[in-house]
């Protein structure tokens, strides 16, 4: 990746976050950063990056260039509440990430997604940008209708809350990084068990967000503890057959965070239909789980995924990872409440991406050794 690219990831990541902290300075209902928070990181970063993953070129194509600059327009768009625009630019993003896919792919129906030949890292990959392609696609008659036509209204799907869609995608080119560094032990009801996690995964959070649309209070705790199992489940099994490379201690780091996001995330479901539902509870939680998804486990899949072809470089120091615990778990919630905790968060989370962006420094020359070792044998190369 280039100096250019990364300096632009930098300062779109770090002004993401602050765009989170900016109701301190300016009142919502006066301008609303919101948008601008969840669009930066998700789909101008996110996106841009799986992009660029995915044509695995060591520059950012035409094609990703294109993508990054009508990302911004339409996170400007959404920002300035300008639709009309906003209903035309997600089309084309769609189109330029669906040419990506069947390029890589080679295909146009995702036929691979139902095939037992297909590696569950390759699966992950496609389902990522099929993902990101729907998200665009619905996010126009989604803006239509709520803006303009009012055909239905459905309490829980305001535009806020879909665009937070566009964050999914990031999480299952994570999962793909985090397959793909398995060992592939040959025995059966592994394999089968890697099958059932990846549509466990994929389903199981289309049906969740149908039951939180229509919510459906016990089908809502039902499928959240099912995801919850499904990770745990994903931690096990990376943490036995992970390849001992670089990036293992960092990622199991962020299948920690999307452990936490689990948990509170049930533990939102159970406090809103309870009669302790207020907002001195129900808020603090929320951003806490708000925060470990998307400065949690997104940023660790995206943080590997945007130096894939650098390593090996230190990516399991622990100091890295305690500054990246340190960041999202205590200083970014705190610091949407209280204005001293949102600079400190700032900082320390530029500080972070700059580490993971640009560090070069010594890496553990035995688990150098290993991957080179890994690498060299043919039995035990991950299918990417």
């Amino acid at each position: 990746m280039s100096w250019k690219l990364k300096s632009l990831l930098l300062a779109m990541m770090t002004i993401a976050l602050g765009c989170g902290f900016l109701h301190h300075l300016v009142a919502p209902e006066i301008l609303n950063f919101e948008r601008l928070h969840i669009f930066l990181f998700n789909l101008c970063s996110g996106g841009t990056l799986l992009i660029y993953f995915t044509e695995d070129k060591p520059q950012l194509s035409k094609r990703g260039q294109v993508f990054l600059g009508l990302a911004l327009a339409f996170a400007f768009c959404a920002f300035m509440q300008w639709y009309i625009p906003a209903l035309i630019i997600p089309l084309c993003l769609a189109v330029i990430t669906e040419k990506v896919r069947m390029t890589h792919f080679d295909c146009c129906f995702p036929r691979a997604l139902f095939s037992r030949q297909e590696s569950v890292a390759r699966k992950f990959h496609q389902a990522a940008l099929l993902c990101l392609s729907l998200a665009l696609i619905f996010s126009s008659p989604v803006i239509l209708n709520s803006v303009y036509l009012h055909w239905f209204t459905i309490e829980k799907l305001k535009l806020d809350t879909f665009f937070l869609g566009f964050s999914f995608p990031i999480s299952l080119i994570s999962m793909s990084v985090i397959f793909s560094l398995m060992r592939n032990d040959g025995i059966q009801i592994t394999a089968v068990f890697k099958e059932a996690a990846f549509w466990t995964i994929n389903l199981g959070v289309i049906i969740f967000f149908l039951f939180i649309l229509a919510e459906f209070f016990i089908s809502q705790v039902v499928i959240a503890t099912i995801l919850f199992l499904a990770v745990v489940y994903i931690l096990y099994l990376y943490w036995q057959k992970g390849i001992r490379l670089q990036q293992k201690t960092f990622l199991t780091s962020g299948i920690m965070f999307l452990l936490i996001t689990s948990i509170t995330g049930i533990a939102y479901i159970l406090l809103s239909f309870s009669q302790y539902y207020t907002q001195e509870i129900s808020h603090p939680l929320l951003r806490l789980h708000a925060f470990t998804a998307l400065y949690g486990w997104n940023l660790s899949g995206m943080a590997v995924i945007s130096r894939h072809a650098d390593f090996p470089i230190q990516l399991h120091s622990q100091k890295l990872i305690i500054l990246h615990w340190v960041t999202v778990f205590i200083l970014c919630p705190l610091g949407y409440f209280f204005p001293l905790y949102a600079i400190l968060a700032v900082v320390c989370y530029c500080w972070l991406l700059v580490i993971l962006f640009f560090n070069h420094s010594t890496v553990d020359k035995r688990l150098v050794f290993v991957e080179d070792e890994v690498l060299a044998a043919p039995t035990q190369t991950p299918q990417t």
